[in-house]
């Protein structure tokens, strides 16, 4: 591939440099021949690329479903743990405004501080439960990473049985605004897995013709 590339990048100098003087550098016309060039050194090694959807790969895989549900459960649970502590916050202090002057400054400072300590116990859980490193994390990476492994290596074993250079993934950062279904390679992904797909909204999205 690189050789090719390499063999491309010669080509177009020379031809260029031949364009360059001939145009006297009219910059309209070296950026369309700069495009065509480019164009055409790509379209040269298009065979090599693919891409796979993660997101549609990972909705067939049983053992991921069953993660991400117990997750699921898990932060549900957590979250309503959570919501519970600051309510009850949220009530002590509506009942302290209430009654503050009814008390002795010294009950003052003492409901105050219990407000306070319970609160700190209250985002001190928050952080223990869904911080950066926190349990829900900690229980993804358990129950996630492992499949998500799995998947690379198979993605790398579709590439390397097909002779591709890159694979993309549709579900990821890159915008892909046009894909053909014949470049996807998620089916022969799942197949490394061992996995039978039982979904049938898989498609290319080709502007109709």
């Amino acid at each position: 591939m690189f050789a090719l590339l390499k063999s491309i990048e010669q080509k177009s100098s020379t031809v260029l440099a031949s364009i360059f003087n001939s145009m006297k550098l009219n910059p309209k016309l070296v950026f369309l021949f700069l495009f065509l060039f480019l164009f055409v050194g790509f379209q040269s090694v298009a065979q090599k690329f693919a891409y796979v959807d993660s997101e549609y790969i990972l909705s067939q895989i049983p053992k991921y479903k069953s993660a991400q549900l117990q997750l699921n459960e898990l932060s549900a649970q957590w979250q309503q743990e959570v919501e519970k502590k600051f309510l009850e916050i949220d009530n002590l202090r509506k009942a302290f405004k209430v009654e503050k002057v009814l008390l002795t400054k010294d009950m003052q400072m003492a409901r105050e501080k219990e407000i306070n300590t319970k609160e700190d116990e209250a985002k001190k859980f928050q952080l223990e439960k869904f911080g950066s490193e926190g349990e829900l994390f900690r229980k993804k990476s358990e129950l996630i990473r492992p499949i998500q492994d799995k998947l690379y290596t198979a993605i790398n074993k579709v590439a390397k049985n097909n002779g591709l250079d890159f694979i993309f993934d549709k579900s990821g950062d890159l915008l892909m605004l046009v894909s053909n279904s014949k470049y996807d390679r998620s089916d022969e992904v799942l197949e490394e897995l061992g996995v039978v797909s039982t979904s049938s909204e898989k498609g290319s999205n080709l502007p109709p013709q």
